[in-house]
């Protein structure tokens, strides 16, 4: 036999053999490549030999590939994205600032009236038990469920939101270098637009709380309000909450992004981080960032506790309201309750940036909009 020269018989039309393997119909034009000691009758009476098993591997790798770009996640973006950032929130503020109730019912009465509830927050809680039922603990429970929900939301979806505003605005390298001014103008900006949700709710809770005799629950307290002193009893709050929130707000969000990133720099590889692991990380740099709010934000919470409790006189103006408030108080009667809120605040701060972390890496939205070195 000449090897130089190929049999004609021995010729393999290699696309017609794959699509013959693949399909188990043989193409018409189809020609196989035949072993010495194979007839080309073997073929067309059906009991040709398998040819090589090489396409195999071929099949298999096409199959891996396929396998490997379906469990590629899907990046989200747009109302997709920030919408899981405003659930996510939603929960998280709504689950910390619910289960702490009691607390914030014992904080409010000592800021109400700090000559008789004067014995700290264990003591302050035996007060209100004795005097009311251990029930008067979740007095407010209602609309502190309700409004942190609609806050949460507005809050840290606002938050990622004006985040991503400000990159497009500076761009990516400049909104890095500037993080922290990014910080502090996305966090107030989220917090203003928040503070309207929740300020009807707030006011018709410290109603609540400072009365307990005035209304059954949200609704019943919410209608009497709104019937006896007008939609505008909802927002005699607003200055003093948003001077409250809006600091509190601002270097909550700042120093939680300073301590994680300072954590992640020095000690751990974000990347490589189990969850539970970040979960901690979480829980420890808000728990910081809880203490530093709730320092920056007492002045103001105590105000607006105050403010809320009664009407006004006839003609008297929010402004003049806090003014007179303000020098009632003094500096240090704006801190009554320091140390109930610090525990309230700090406790539920940490829960909040631990469960906003987990929430969102079950809906797919990891990470939020980094700019962090």
């Amino acid at each position: 036999m000449d090897l130089g020269k190929p049999d004609d018989n021995r010729v393999t039309d290699v696309e017609g053999m794959c699509q013959t393997i693949g399909s188990g119909t043989p193409r018409p034009n189809a020609r196989v490549a035949l072993r010495s000691d194979q007839h080309p009758s073997d073929t067309m009476s059906g009991t040709a030999t398998p040819p090589p098993t090489s396409t195999g591997s071929v099949n298999l790798d096409a199959l891996k590939q396929k396998t490997e770009a379906k469990v590629e996640p899907k990046k989200l973006s747009g109302a997709a994205l920030y919408s899981r950032f405003a659930f996510a929130g939603a929960v998280c503020c709504s689950i910390t600032h619910g289960g702490l109730t009691p607390v914030d019912v014992v904080k409010t009465r000592i800021q109400l009236d700090p000559v008789t509830y004067n014995r700290g927050l264990i003591g302050g809680f035996r007060q209100v038990i004795q005097k009311e039922g251990a029930g008067a603990l979740l007095t407010g429970a209602g609309p502190t469920f309700a409004g942190y929900f609609l806050q949460g939301a507005f809050k840290f979806g606002g938050y990622e939101f004006f985040k991503q505003q400000s990159i497009s605005l500076l761009g990516y390298e400049n909104a890095v270098q500037n993080r922290t001014a990014v910080y502090l103008a996305s966090s107030a900006c989220a917090e203003f637009f928040a503070d309207i949700a929740l300020c009807p709710l707030e006011a018709t809770r410290i109603r609540l709380v400072s009365e307990p005799t005035y209304a059954s629950g949200l609704v019943s307290g919410f209608s009497k309000m709104a019937k006896n002193e007008g939609i505008g009893a909802f927002y005699s709050g607003f200055g003093p909450i948003c001077f409250k929130q809006i600091p509190y707000t601002m270097s909550k969000f700042v120093v939680y992004e300073k301590v994680a990133e300072y954590v992640y720099a020095n000690f751990f590889d974000k990347e490589k981080t189990s969850g539970g692991m970040n979960t901690v990380i979480n829980l420890g740099s808000g728990l910081i960032a809880g203490f530093a709010a709730a320092l920056v934000s007492q002045p103001a919470d105590t105000m607006l506790s105050k403010i809320n409790k009664t009407q006004g006189l006839p003609g008297e103006g929010t402004t003049t309201r806090l003014i007179k408030i303000a020098k009632e108080l003094g500096f240090r009667g704006s801190y009554s309750g320091i140390g109930a809120r610090l525990f309230m605040v700090g406790t539920l701060t940490a829960g909040q940036f631990a469960i906003y972390g987990d929430i969102k890496k079950a809906l797919g939205a990891v990470g939020g909009v980094e700019i962090a070195k």
